[in-house]
């Protein structure tokens, strides 16, 4: 009897052992996920936002053409929102996780709008009332919507840059009309030196997020960053703003940027190789109703791009070295684009 006790004792005590060490284990495995995504008409169903929440995100970035408004009358802007809001699949989204919004033009209120747009004050409040943001946020006391949060109970120290690419920006140049079968797009490159995609003040708030430490930076800007030029809305139509940017990151030696992107109905992960700063990727996930019947070239492309419906998102986990995992994820559920890195590559 007193061999069988001291059996029993003897195997409580090493199932014990084997629990205790257990949590810290699963802790260096646990995974955290940023999702993103665009262009989500609101007058169609939604059913990819029921996948987004699905997969439990920390939290979700909409990255601008969150609506369908285009419009100067303020009210059916606002009945636009109130669509949104009404739908069932972003109402569990948004008990589902955190959620963080920019906009691009069409929820700014008129197609490749820029500065120039005369209702952005109001389309601003409606913007910030609908976001729920609060009434201490910075964004109230500030032309434009930028912003910059540090996310919580992360495995590391995460920044969240959204920039407002509408409020400030110059009027693009139209192609010439003799060029304009070249591409689908009317733009051609910008070469006035003057002219800006963020404008002084936010250029100024963004060299001081920049300084500011953090391990991971997910700078999300509603037009592509990192893929070649197509003529289509993008940084690449104003060369001088885009080096700048990465002449900026260069300048303040903020390690850990990755650009998040919307706009042009379809999702691609692009790199860009440059002579300023370690690769810069961005991953461009558009849209959550919207496509398009083509993608255009892209030398910076790895991998396909993804034509019908998608989100994106970056997975972190956190174990003797930190993983980037970058994810664009169709209808079907299905992960079409998948590339992974890790954060040491995003260094000076």
């Amino acid at each position: 009897m007193k061999q069988l006790f001291l059996f029993f004792t003897l195997s409580m005590m090493f199932s014990a052992c084997l629990t205790s060490h257990q949590p810290s284990s699963t802790l260096a495995e646990e995974t955290f996920c940023i999702a993103f995504g665009s262009c989500s008409n609101q007058k169609k169903e939604q059913p990819i936002l029921h996948l987004v929440a699905d997969r439990n995100p920390n939290v979700f970035i909409y990255l601008g053409d969150n609506i369908y408004g285009d419009t100067r009358d303020m009210n059916e802007l606002q009945q636009k929102y109130d669509r949104l809001a009404a739908k069932p699949e972003f109402q569990r989204l948004k008990k589902s996780c955190q959620i963080l919004a920019t906009w691009d033009d069409h929820d700014y209120g008129e197609n490749d709008a820029g500065r120039y747009y005369p209702f952005k004050e109001a389309s601003k409040e409606i913007f910030l009332n609908f976001w729920e943001e609060p009434k201490s946020s910075e964004r109230w006391q500030h032309k434009g919507i930028y912003h910059a949060v540090m996310l919580e109970n992360a495995p590391l120290k995460i920044q969240v840059i959204l920039l407002d690419t509408r409020s400030f920006r110059d009027n693009l140049t139209e192609r010439k009309k003799e060029k304009k079968n070249a591409y689908k797009n009317d733009y051609q490159p910008t070469l006035s030196a003057d002219s800006t995609f963020l404008g002084a003040a936010q250029w100024a708030w963004l060299e001081n997020q920049l300084k500011q430490t953090a391990d991971l930076r997910i700078i999300a800007s509603s037009n592509q960053f990192a893929h070649e030029y197509n003529g289509w809305e993008s940084w690449t139509n104003v060369p001088h703003e885009q080096k700048r940017m990465l002449q900026l990151i260069q300048k303040t030696q903020a390690n850990g940027v990755v650009f998040i992107s919307g706009d042009v109905h379809w999702g691609e992960l692009s790199k860009y190789d440059n002579p300023y700063t370690y690769p810069i990727y961005d991953i461009t996930s558009s849209g959550l109703t919207q496509s398009w019947h083509k993608t255009e070239p892209n030398k910076n492309r790895i991998g396909f791009p993804i034509r019908k419906n998608n989100f994106g998102c970056i997975e972190i986990k956190k174990d003797k070295a930190t993983q980037l995992t970058f994810k664009i994820i169709n209808k079907q559920n299905s992960t079409v684009v998948q590339h992974q890195i890790d954060l040491s590559e995003l260094a000076f």
